[in-house]
């Protein structure tokens, strides 16, 4: 997939690479980014990689779960709960190979409009509205995929600026969407108070 634009997320050269080599890797990435630091969420595809020997998903889906829980535990481990997401990584991989033959890519490639490709995104575990705006918005602006009416589908996500993963494309982009975000929780903590 060299003609793919490389993903740079992580600050870590290898991690990105297998980010934009492989389009299951990206979607482990956004599932991982939760309740923990974007860039070392986009690195556990990577370690999983390293690890495991392979990303495709029907191995991952019929590995054995306390094993490959063991696997994404070991130091470092692929997120904050790395018990959890292993088990939630192996439901992706178990959708992706039963929905998609194993092709993640024809989740964006075979979706009509936004809204449908914003539909299937959130069918994935793991995936809420919000995380699958992100990941449409990413995308779109990272891999040129935009389905007619995929702007209306994200809202903000889709507007200039550094709101999210989708437009983190280097360390400095990357501090712009932390600032962001910080400044984001802080107006919503001065709301509540």
């Amino acid at each position: 997939m060299s003609s793919t634009p490389a993903i740079h997320i992580t600050g870590d050269d290898t991690a990105d690479r297998v980010l934009t080599e492989d389009p299951f890797a990206l979607l482990v990435g956004m599932m991982l980014d939760q309740q923990y630091p974007m860039e070392h969420a986009f690195r556990g595809p990577a370690k999983v990689l390293e690890r495991f020997g392979t990303l495709e998903p029907a191995r991952i889906a019929a590995a054995d779960p306390e094993e490959f829980a063991a696997l994404c535990s070991t130091p470092p481990a692929i997120h904050r709960f790395p018990g959890s997401m292993a088990t939630r990584l192996q439901a992706l991989a178990a959708l992706v190979e039963e929905k998609y033959d194993g092709r993640t890519e024809r989740l964006w490639t075979e979706a009509t409009t936004g809204k449908d490709l914003l539909k299937r995104v959130q069918e994935l575990p793991g995936f809420g509205k919000q995380k699958a705006q992100i990941f449409v918005a990413l995308l779109a602006k990272q891999l040129g995929v935009r389905p007619e009416g995929w702007e209306q589908a994200v809202g903000d996500y889709a507007l200039e600026g550094y709101r999210s993963v989708a437009d983190v494309v280097d360390g400095d982009s990357l501090q712009k969407v932390r600032d962001f975000k910080k400044e984001k929780k802080a107006a919503a903590k001065a709301k509540a108070d």
